[in-house]
């Protein structure tokens, strides 16, 4: 199997079930004219993320990692009229692109941007959320996945995304600083009694990666 047919996949998926949407587009032609890197997920992984948020209710969610704003967008369609999204950018520049792509979807009542590292923003939140996205330096993502934790109820969602790194995640003697991150926040996952996880491989777009999941199932 090659990139090239996970894209042709992917473009399957994406045109036949991903509506054609000028707003998502525009964030990610104005990420792109702004030179944010173009790493956020790809549309059929927004649905999805939107659609999990829906199925769960979730009426409060926090992101760690806005980039562009892209997956703010999708996250931010789930909610209800009286729902929040909270999400968490380090780099001043991207929280300003970002914030202008959710003005332009009409979601600044519903988004909040805080700029900041996360590890010093998370401290300022009160829970509980009830769906998590974490998506931001791979190297944190242990302990964001314990703010996470601390800032849940039973019953909230937590997805890590990029953990598979082309598949290293499986390779122990890694000396690469993002996959030890991986490693790290599959293992936290793993000691957390409070919480179920799970792991998944993804191809398509983005190339080989997956996710972990978690869900807390006790206070």
């Amino acid at each position: 199997m090659s990139q090239r047919r996970w894209d042709a996949v992917d473009k399957y998926f994406t045109d036949t079930l991903v509506a054609p949407d000028a707003v998502l587009d525009a964030a990610l032609e104005a990420s792109k004219a702004a030179g944010l890197p173009e790493i956020a997920v790809a549309p059929n992984q927004g649905k999805l993320l939107h659609l999990i948020a829906r199925l769960q209710g979730a009426k409060r969610i926090l992101e760690i990692g806005t980039l562009g704003g892209y997956s703010a967008i999708w996250l931010g369609r789930a909610l209800p009229s009286d729902g929040k999204l909270t999400t968490l950018e380090y780099d001043p520049k991207h929280a300003d692109v970002a914030r202008a792509n959710i003005a332009r979807a009409g979601l600044s009542d519903k988004v909040e941007v805080i700029t900041g590292r996360a590890i010093d923003t998370l401290p300022t939140l009160t829970g509980p959320f009830d769906f998590f996205f974490i998506d931001a330096d791979k190297m944190s993502n242990a302990e964001y996945f314990r703010w996470a934790v601390k800032l849940s109820r039973r019953g909230s969602l937590i997805i890590v995304d990029n953990v598979v790194r082309d598949g290293e995640v499986a390779n122990a003697a890694s000396t690469d600083a993002s996959v030890i991150g991986s490693r790290k926040v599959i293992e936290a996952m793993a000691a957390e009694p409070r919480v179920s996880a799970t792991g998944l491989q993804t191809v398509g777009f983005k190339g080989y990666d997956g996710w972990a999941v978690a869900l807390v199932v006790s206070d």
